[in-house]
């Protein structure tokens, strides 16, 4: 059983008495606390703990509630059973934000846990909820804790990343995964964003040099830079900073690549409703990816969308060979993208 570890207890904290796990040892529970300022680690631990319920019966019922908005019963109401017995999942989000009611309810709800019924509490930090937590750190409910704290050390990001690769069975190189964290050492989702992508595309080994040819440049200027700045419609600056990563040796593939991945996602997300929380099972992406989605979408329409993930298509090809100057499609591709899709003035 993973233990809690740390500074001493102070006079007044509660005595741990349930496990605490790491990310990595996600399982499930009839309550699990998913604790800690890392968003893109929880999210993940959230979605593999459903994955894992799925697994075991696939007729599970999953509900969401909103902890800060939180209606007097509806934690009852979810939690009762259903006609057909199915097993449920509730995802509670805010917590570190929770109404009275919510607070109430839910530390009556620990002294009798619903049966087949398995409550996930995501509480992103601070002194908010804190009786609720030290109900539950001190075993009422018979939960579990889920600790994603944020990757500050180089050496954590190095494991995570390390990790990545070897979920997926592949075998990577220690320059290759120095390489990776410095590359993306201040956001965690686009360095896992990384690894995926090179999971997906790379055929052998990955290497220092395969790392390189995908992300050479990035320290100075990434292609998610380039990217981000070029669908806010920022055009000088992105081009400018394309020219830069192009000049520090990046290569034009993985610049596209980087652009592919933010226009198939918005794509995906364009015209949806409801929650990030509910819509990611339906369009197999994690909630922070829904949510900056919508962020970059402002602006957009749909055929401007369609006309850049075609523009995309073609400088894909001409890029890897189908025209004789890689560069001058890769800008030009950046101003139509810029345009939000509309031919360049």
């Amino acid at each position: 059983m993973a233990t809690a570890r740390g500074k001493a207890p102070s006079k007044n904290a509660v005595k741990v008495t349930i496990p605490v796990l790491s990310w990595v040892e996600v399982r499930p529970a009839p309550v699990v606390l998913v604790s800690g300022t890392e968003t893109f680690l929880a999210e993940r631990s959230i979605r593999q703990l459903r994955d894992l319920l799925k697994l075991e019966d696939p007729s599970l019922e999953v509900s969401d509630i909103d902890a800060s908005s939180y209606a007097p019963g509806e934690l009852l109401t979810v939690a009762s059973p259903s006609l057909f017995g199915e097993p449920r999942m509730i995802r509670v989000s805010s917590v570190e934000k929770c109404t009275d009611d919510f607070l109430l309810e839910t530390i009556a709800y620990l002294e009798s846990p619903a049966e087949d019924t398995y409550l996930v509490l995501r509480h992103g930090g601070g002194v908010r909820g804190k009786r609720l937590l030290d109900a539950i750190r001190g075993g009422s409910g018979g939960g579990i804790e889920i600790v994603c704290s944020e990757l500050k050390r180089e050496t954590e990001r190095y494991e995570f990343a390390a990790s990545e690769f070897t979920a997926a069975g592949r075998r990577v190189s220690a320059g290759a995964l120095r390489a990776l964290v410095a590359a993306f050492s201040d956001d965690l989702a686009e360095l896992s964003s990384a690894c995926q992508q090179l999971v997906a595309d790379a055929a052998a080994e990955i290497t220092e040099a395969t790392v390189d040819r995908y992300y050479g440049g990035r320290v100075e200027a990434s292609a998610f830079a380039v990217a981000d700045m070029a669908i806010a419609g920022r055009h000088g600056e992105a081009l400018a900073l394309a020219r830069h990563a192009l000049a520090s040796g990046a290569d034009p593939v993985p610049m596209v690549a980087a652009f592919a991945m933010k226009l198939r996602t918005m794509a995906k997300v364009l015209g949806t409703r409801g929650g990030s929380g509910q819509l990611a099972g339906q369009l197999g992406l994690a909630p922070w990816q829904i949510d900056r989605a919508r962020r970059d979408l402002a602006g957009w329409s749909g055929e401007g969308l369609g006309r850049s993930i075609q523009m995309l298509a073609e400088t894909d090809e001409n890029i890897k060979g189908g025209s004789r100057d890689a560069v001058y499609s890769l800008e030009r591709m950046i101003g139509v993208i810029a345009e939000r899709g509309e031919p360049l003035r």
